[in-house]
């Protein structure tokens, strides 16, 4: 008798999350050369963890053998200070995945509901099977999350409403004129999750803390896996109010973030010139593709993250096919865009190389 027979239906049925492939295993595959492979699949810096980072990483190995600070006190108080907000509303997270996750925890069960849009990140539809909820789906127009039909969307189930903000696949972004008149539409019962892993690519991003100053049921969702370039220590955070994140540090696991994940970080956020050297290369490789896209005659979503969506008419088959000349994209088709790709920014050297190969596929279709 199968195991399976006695698992939860809802888990047995959901497919994997898959993230974009790794180096190794593709050099492995494919009998590859490591270093001459390009990644541009998973929306990772390209310039690699700040120099204050690997300096904090260095110094932390020798004391591995004592736990973590369980409640991450300095990373928190560096965060509180920065954002002007009190201790008691920053939770951190392994990721803000894991954020995402305890929210599920804490807010959802088989009578409630989860929304958030169509083309949103692809983990809030696994959490919400996973946790036996109603997974609420709201059409974006134009790859832009809709307000106004998502605050329609709300019922007395309604626990937890995402707004990824930019959005990723897309990279699209609300104003914060149309988040506050949202926000007045919003009832208490409501968690509002503002998913902002992209927020240091922005040049003027909506003041969604405000929200969080007032008291709202909101949290705010950051992480230094992307500007930062620690996503291999998996670390993240959540700007909450204090309601919120009181239930969160009940749910969460005991050192749930590591001692070298905490010690990078804090470093990370001293180390300001390596944030604006990422900001400023990604800007730079954005426009490099859009020009490109543009002269190619490809459609493509304008993007303010570090990664552009672009419809090249078969997602899958150009993945397969520059896979083999060692450059990593990232297909769509799990988010119902099978013609589409991501293509995340790289170094200069790494987007040439890029749509060189994908022209070159491209050519073959």
């Amino acid at each position: 008798m199968k195991i399976e027979k006695f698992a939860n239906r809802f888990v047995c049925d959901l497919v994997a999350y898959e993230p974009g492939k790794p180096i190794e295993e593709t050099a492995r595959e494919l009998g590859l050369d490591p270093d001459s492979i390009v990644k541009v699949a998973s929306n990772e810096n390209p310039l690699g963890p700040a120099p204050m980072a690997l300096d904090a990483i260095r110094n932390a190995a020798a004391e591995m053998h004592i736990y973590p600070d369980g409640g991450g006190y300095k990373l928190r108080s560096a965060l509180a200070e920065k954002y002007d907000l009190g201790l008691e509303n920053v939770v951190l997270g392994n990721g803000s995945n894991e954020i995402i996750e305890l929210l599920c925890h804490c807010f959802l069960n088989e009578g409630a509901a989860l929304i958030a849009a169509e083309h949103a990140f692809v983990v809030y539809k696994l959490m919400a099977t996973l946790f036996g909820a109603n997974y609420v789906e709201v059409p974006d127009p134009n790859f832009v999350h809709d307000l106004d039909a998502m605050a329609a969307a709300i019922t007395d189930e309604t626990r937890l409403l995402f707004i990824a903000n930019p959005n990723n696949p897309t990279g699209t972004i609300v104003d914060e004129e149309t988040i506050d008149r949202f926000m007045e539409k919003v009832p208490e019962h409501v968690v509002v999750v503002f998913d902002e892993a992209y927020f240091e690519f922005v040049g003027d991003a909506p003041d969604t803390l405000k929200h969080v100053r007032a008291g709202r049921n909101v949290i705010v969702l950051r992480t230094f896996s992307k500007a930062y370039g620690l996503a291999g220590l998996r670390i993240g955070y959540g700007l909450g109010a204090p309601q919120v994140t009181e239930i969160l540090q009940k749910a969460r696991q005991p050192f749930n973030t590591n001692e070298v994940a905490q010690r990078a970080a804090l470093a990370s956020l001293a180390d300001t010139d390596h944030v604006q050297a990422t900001v400023s290369n990604n800007a730079d490789g954005l426009a490099f593709y859009e020009v490109a896209f543009q002269e190619m005659g490809l459609e493509y979503v304008p993007s303010v993250a570090n990664f552009v969506l672009v419809n090249v008419g078969d997602g899958d088959r150009l993945f397969a096919e520059m896979l083999k000349q060692g450059v990593i994209v990232r297909a769509m088709r799990g988010y119902k865009l099978p013609g589409w790709v991501r293509i995340s920014v790289g170094t200069k050297v790494e987007n040439e190389r890029c749509l060189e190969v994908m022209k070159a596929v491209l050519a073959t279709f």
